[in-house]
């Protein structure tokens, strides 16, 4: 619940300097990215933020990319078509990615 006296924000805003993190809107695409970051990280795309170090793990990052794919599975048919299209860009890229870095892999 907001005072009378709270700035008027948007849920998930941070207001400046008041040390609560920011929480993402509540709408499909934050679903997607639970799955895409990781997955990211786990291709060794983006540095994790816990060690700061890049690493690879291509079972992990299949693993998120399956996930998203059910996800996809499962709401077929239930989705905005901008939804739609950020799911299928989403797993286009990682497995794109996937695809790239298991070539290298097996070289």
């Amino acid at each position: 619940m907001a005072s009378e006296d709270a700035p008027n924000k948007t849920e998930g805003q941070e207001a400046a300097g008041d040390g609560r993190a920011f929480l993402p809107p509540l709408e499909f695409s934050s679903i997607v990215v639970l799955f895409y970051f990781p997955a990211l990280i786990h291709l060794g795309l983006m540095e994790d933020p816990a060690s700061g170090e890049r690493r690879e793990d291509m079972s992990l990052a299949k693993r998120n990319i399956d996930l998203l794919d059910l996800l996809r599975d499962k709401t077929k048919g239930n989705l905005e078509p901008e939804e739609e299209k950020f799911l299928e860009d989403v797993l286009s890229q990682l497995k794109l990615a996937y695809l790239k870095k298991a070539e290298v892999l097996k070289t």
